[in-house]
């Protein structure tokens, strides 16, 4: 005898566990997973709450002025340090390369009377293939990024200071290296030049980022390099490319450095090269390539900014300040290792 059995009486298991509705835990990983910004933003929001309840200057209009511009110079390093970071490689001498081109700017006008506009494109051109050559250490010789820019840093640090011999280079206001540290008025809001000029650099990368091609394909290597390569994909140019830009991202930076403190400084960037990998780690972007939005970036350097700013307000000792800054990172490499682990 045979024994007809409904197929469509009792779902298949797989087809059950498909229609098993999400719980709050994998829609919350669903959203940050889209929204890499999402999560800083939220934290940068709660926190200026938070320290304009404890300090009610924290919110005058000077105050805000000064935030913008100690976050211009670290802000325009993070948008070089994402792209990098993005093809899951990372820059130590970022830092270092910004000092080095910001003093050799000044210098060539202080010290050889060069026009400015020309000693601004030789600080560009260096900066450029400084991370040009970061980029074929990587690409030729298949050394690790890490290692590459550990070494580079020690390389361009000395280059700094022997070129730079401990002198600090003042300028003389008017230069166009000193155009960047111009105050301009938006209503009330006073604002430099520079961080006009930071804006305008995210605008133009996170563009690049979200709607070319070469956007796409530097996702696609952080995401998965050996995919990448047999989709055709040139994975060597695009890693070099991604050091190229760092380097147009670094000699913004410079311009911006000489306009703050007036002219070039050996000792002005000390703490550049973590700072920056600081911003895009709070902002979203995954250390280990593929995923991450270059606002994410600007939202981190005013995270780290605001909570120097709000807890020096606050009458915090210093060191707390940093201890802060040091639990953020902790907590954003933690959300996004449970982002990268929960499955939706």
């Amino acid at each position: 005898m045979t024994t007809h059995v409904d197929s469509q009486a009792t779902p298949a298991p797989a087809e059950e566990f498909l229609n098993r509705p999400a719980t709050p835990a994998q829609r919350i990983h669903s959203v940050l997973h889209r929204q890499p910004a999402l999560s800083p933003a939220i934290v940068l929001v709660i926190s200026a709450i938070v320290f304009s309840l404890v300090n009610d200057r924290f919110y005058a209009l000077q105050n805000l002025s000064l935030i913008a511009q100690q976050t211009a110079v670290i802000g325009s390093l993070a948008v070089g340090q994402t792209v990098i970071i993005l093809t899951a490689g990372i820059d130590l001498s970022i830092g270092a390369v910004m000092v080095l081109a910001s003093l050799l700017m000044s210098k060539l006008v202080a010290d050889n009377g060069v026009p400015g506009v020309l000693a601004l494109l030789a600080g560009a051109a260096v900066a450029v293939a400084a991370q040009a050559l970061n980029g074929l250490l990587v690409t030729r010789i298949k050394l690790p990024p890490f290692i590459v820019t550990l070494g580079t840093l020690s390389i361009f640090t000395a280059i700094t200071l022997i070129y730079a011999k401990g002198q600090t280079i003042a300028l003389q206001p008017g230069n166009i290296l000193m155009w960047s540290g111009e105050t301009v008025s938006i209503g009330q809001l006073n604002l430099t030049n520079g961080v006009l000029l930071m804006i305008a650099l995210y605008a133009v990368i996170g563009y690049a980022l979200r709607y070319t091609a070469w956007g796409r394909h530097l996702y696609a290597v952080g995401d998965d390099i050996e995919a990448s390569r047999l989709a055709g994909i040139s994975v060597n140019r695009v890693l070099l490319s991604a050091y190229v830009v760092g380097g147009f991202a670094i000699a913004v930076g410079a311009w911006i450095l000489v306009g703050r403190v007036g002219g070039g400084d050996p000792n002005s960037g000390l703490n550049a090269n973590l700072q920056s990998i600081t911003a895009v780690v709070i902002g979203g972007t995954s250390l280990f390539g593929g995923r991450g939005v270059v606002i994410g970036s600007l939202i981190g350097a005013l995270i780290v900014q605001v909570f120097v700013n709000g807890l020096a307000l606050a009458g915090i000792d210093p060191n707390y300040q940093v201890l802060a800054v040091g639990v953020l990172v902790i907590a954003a490499v933690s959300v996004d290792q449970w982002i990268r682990s929960v499955k939706s």
